[in-house]
């Protein structure tokens, strides 16, 4: 059996926000070292600056003694100067005070065995009657020093006094402010890297530990699911501004141009769309209606109310299916009810045989036979456009089974093949049936107020480049201050409140997709009239009173 091959090490990937931690670890690190080295530096050369003038002020002090003078005129000039240096040296804390002949032999020295050697460092400047600071390494070590002529009355160089601090004095001074400068340089590191590495575990939490390359890989896919599904997603954030907008949604609400960031009700959606989307409850299922389409929206909350999802799946083509569909199971119960009336009659003809009135019977079919037939006659004659005239028997057999009286007007007069093919069939039953259902409610709910039977009236013609469809009927009309509200989702003439609100709004719809208009208007009732071009349409739709 061969030797299974060991699996290979898997490599560290450090998630971003360690990543981001240790970069900000290393950046305070370094902003803290370096504001401690310009600090150091900064006190350092403050340091050097107070020894120098603190050495040049003795050195001068005591150049300027007349007693220095006198000594140094006198026979033996150590016996006086040296306690004299020493006590100066002492009281000013410097770590020198020599004085020197003009040859450089020392008279004072801290250390004894100094004296009578000769001065380490330049004394020529100060022969020259000039004061001058140096650092230089003597008898005591690397030393601030400063030298400095004493002068008889004529001004002529009669000796030298030298005063100096140590640098390691200098350096013993600057231990403790060095400390605490440390001290406080860790602190601030500390603090930083405390508040860095709590900035950055919130960072892990919402990034959930993955590094840069899945967070980029986590975007890739994202953006290749949003924009592949087919349902439109919209977020919104807790102000019902756009987040993210996927192309499936701006194509669904007919969005244009740049959306994010801007409120939903901003984009010029209709006002039921946005109310459920801004509503306090979440929505399911429901049907909107945009410029073109038919949507069903839902909506969620995002986590603890940072937001909204708002999904949007294409129902035109159903609710254009359910149209149709409800318009077949119309005609079914119309044919049902025909056929029922047309065995009450045909017996009523049987028995007239029987009882052998045979011209009764010759009549009473004749009758029934050339009434059913007038409608027919007169719908095929005008309408020779097969879908139109079907809709129109259909919905004339409807109407007059629930008691309505449905009349094509005269000058109703389309032609076949007149209607351009981009004029869709599904959209002519949608606009015509729609309005004969509407009118046919409205002339039923009208009928108690008015002596005469309800009626619709029907016109269907060519209108120079338009087709014209307008249905009347003898309800109570639409009135002026609800025009603006007709072709809005949720308006219904049904006094009951069983109505979807759907069917003048589906007419308007499609009237605007075909680039069309719709009026309304009045005259024994409400008058739809809707005119849909034959060449090239227009995008718009209007309700006019007259």
């Amino acid at each position: 059996m061969p030797a299974r091959r060991p699996a290979p090490p898997r490599r560290l990937v450090r998630s971003l926000a360690g990543q981001l931690f240790v970069v900000q670890v290393v950046i305070v690190a370094a902003v803290v070292a370096g504001g401690a080295l310009l600090a150091y530096l900064f006190t350092a050369g403050r340091a050097d600056d107070a020894a120098r003038r603190q050495v040049t002020a003795v050195a001068h002090a005591v150049a300027d003694s007349p007693a220095v003078r006198t000594a140094v005129a006198g026979p033996d000039p150590t016996a006086v100067l040296q306690p004299y240096a020493e006590q100066v040296r002492v009281d000013t804390g410097v770590s020198f005070v020599t004085v020197m002949d003009t040859a450089g032999v020392r008279w004072t020295h801290p250390r004894p065995e100094q004296i009578g050697r000769t001065f380490l460092g330049h004394i020529d400047w100060a022969l020259a009657g000039e004061t001058r600071s140096e650092t230089y390494t003597g008898t005591l070590g690397p030393s601030v020093r400063v030298v400095t002529p004493v002068l008889d009355e004529r001004h002529r160089v009669i000796a030298l006094v030298s005063a100096g601090i140590t640098v390691e004095s200098i350096s013993a001074q600057l231990r403790g402010p060095l400390l605490a400068l440390v001290g406080v340089a860790t602190a601030a590191l500390a603090l930083g890297g405390a508040g860095t590495y709590l900035a950055n575990s919130r960072l892990r939490r919402h990034t959930h530990g993955m590094g840069p390359a899945e967070l980029s890989h986590l975007y890739e896919y994202h953006q290749a699911t949003l924009h592949a599904v087919r349902e439109g997603l919209v977020l919104l954030d807790r102000d019902h501004r756009v987040v993210l907008c996927n192309d499936a949604a701006r194509e669904l609400l007919g969005l244009a141009g740049e959306v994010d960031g801007r409120p939903i009700d901003e984009l010029g959606l209709p006002a039921a769309l946005v109310a459920s989307v801004t509503g306090a409850e979440p929505v399911r299922d429901e049907v909107q209606l945009t410029a073109e389409r038919v949507v069903v929206l839902n909506t969620s909350t995002i986590g603890t109310g940072l937001g909204r999802v708002l999904t949007l799946r294409d129902h035109t083509e159903l609710q254009s299916l359910s149209g149709e569909l409800d318009s077949v199971r119309g005609f079914t119960d119309a044919l049902g009810a025909q056929a029922h009336e047309a065995a009450n009659r045909l017996h009523a003809v049987v028995s007239l045989i029987e009882l052998g009135r045979h011209r009764e019977a010759v009549e009473f079919a004749t009758a029934e036979l050339a009434l059913a037939q007038q409608l027919t006659d007169r719908v095929v004659a005008a309408v020779s456009e097969p879908v139109l005239a079907a809709l129109l028997l259909g919905k004339a057999a409807q109407a007059a089974e629930r008691g309505v009286e449905l009349t094509l007007t005269p000058d109703s007069s389309i032609d076949d093949g007149v209607l351009p093919p981009g004029l869709a069939a599904r959209d002519l039953i949608t606009v015509l049936g729609n309005l004969i259902d509407n009118a046919v409610d409205a002339a039923i709910a009208g009928a108690a107020e008015r002596p005469d039977p309800p009626e619709v009236t029907v016109t269907a013609r060519i209108d120079g480049d338009h087709l014209l469809l307008r249905v009347a009927d003898t309800g109570a009309g639409i009135e002026p201050g609800a025009v603006d509200d007709v072709f809005r989702r949720g308006w219904s003439t049904k006094q009951d409140g069983h109505g979807h609100g759907l069917g003048l709004a589906l007419v308007g719809q499609a009237a605007r997709r075909n680039g069309g208009t719709v009026e309304v208007g009045r005259d024994r009732g409400a008058v739809l009239t809707v005119r849909l071009p034959l060449g090239r349409p227009a995008r718009r739709c209007a309700a006019v009173t007259p």
